[in-house]
């Protein structure tokens, strides 16, 4: 059974319904793909740190009733996590973040933190987002850096998602450019967004992502591209795959997180590329159908491993 650890931040989500009240969940973009992929039959174990709050509680038990593995989220003892809000306008959506304080921007640093290097070291595919990358000190960096590179040495596999959020990079844009530039470096399978490649990078076709991205050393490179669907970069150049047709979106929180599930999911158990990104396309439209960042478990029902 292949051994994946996601890594990355789960935070309590406020969602704002139609009457002005919010709705109370917990979320994160490789939190939300794990849920995901442990419903389509993929086991996951979380990597992050919480807090020993009612909060901290709220999410280990939303991953334990989903089946996600909670052996390397540390406690931190006096810490909470972070808080964001979505606000939605004709299905599209905007977040304010909380997270200043949370222990999960340590993770690398802290007491516990060998554990998970050497967790890392035994696994056999580690996934993590632009956001992961935004949480961590230039050392937390290093240390996440290494244990990837010592994992890829034992042919284990690398997954990176962009997710590119400026205000999570402080508004730095060459310190995003940096940090982005050695992970994409680091990625066996590559997952950016175009709309994020080109918030960052200026980018004016995703051909020219696939070019750069491929320059820094990523193997397979699928990018999603929104409504206009994905791109699977090979040798001959780019294969388009549209979005699969259905009504208009309710929420497009996760739609992403949702696309990575399946496709990764279904890399692992050998599809190829075209494939797994077809049923990426299958599982976004499921998600998109529903408010927050996780759909009832019953709307994937035919699509569960």
């Amino acid at each position: 059974m292949n051994s994946l650890f996601a890594i990355g931040e789960c935070m309590v989500e406020l969602a704002r319904r139609d009457d002005g009240a919010f709705t109370m969940r917990v979320g994160g973009d490789t939190f939300n793909t794990s849920i995901y992929l442990v419903r389509l039959g993929t086991p996951v174990q979380y990597m992050t740190a919480l807090g020993e709050d009612p909060y901290s509680r709220l999410i280990l038990e939303t991953a334990q009733a989903e089946g996600v593995g909670t052996e390397t989220i540390l406690t931190v003892p006096g810490r909470m996590p972070g808080l964001y809000l979505i606000e939605t306008d004709a299905g599209e959506r905007a977040f304010y973040y909380w997270r200043d304080r949370a222990p999960a921007r340590e993770l690398f640093e802290l007491e516990g933190a060998d554990r998970l290097v050497t967790a890392l070291h035994s696994a056999d595919t580690a996934y993590l987002s632009g956001v992961t990358l935004s949480l961590y000190s230039p050392q937390g960096l290093e240390r996440l850096a290494a244990a990837l590179e010592n994992l890829r040495g034992r042919g284990g596999r690398v997954i990176v998602d962009s997710n590119y959020r400026p205000i999570g990079w402080g508004h730095d844009h060459a310190r995003a450019q940096a940090v982005f530039q050695r992970f994409w470096g680091l990625a066996d399978i590559a997952l950016p967004s175009f709309d994020d490649e080109q918030a960052l990078w200026g980018d004016r076709t995703p051909a020219e992502t696939a070019e750069r991205l491929s320059g820094f050393g990523a193997r397979e490179i699928c990018i999603k591209d929104g409504g206009r669907g994905a791109h699977i970069a090979s040798v001959g150049g780019l294969t388009h795959l549209p979005t699969l047709a259905t009504a208009s979106p309710v929420d497009t929180t996760a739609a992403g997180d949702a696309f990575n599930a399946a496709y990764v999911h279904a890399r692992l158990g050998g599809a190829d590329p075209v494939g797994a990104a077809q049923n990426g396309h299958a599982l976004a439209s499921i998600v998109i159908q529903h408010p927050g960042a996780i759909a009832p478990r019953a709307a994937m029902a035919g699509l569960t491993g």
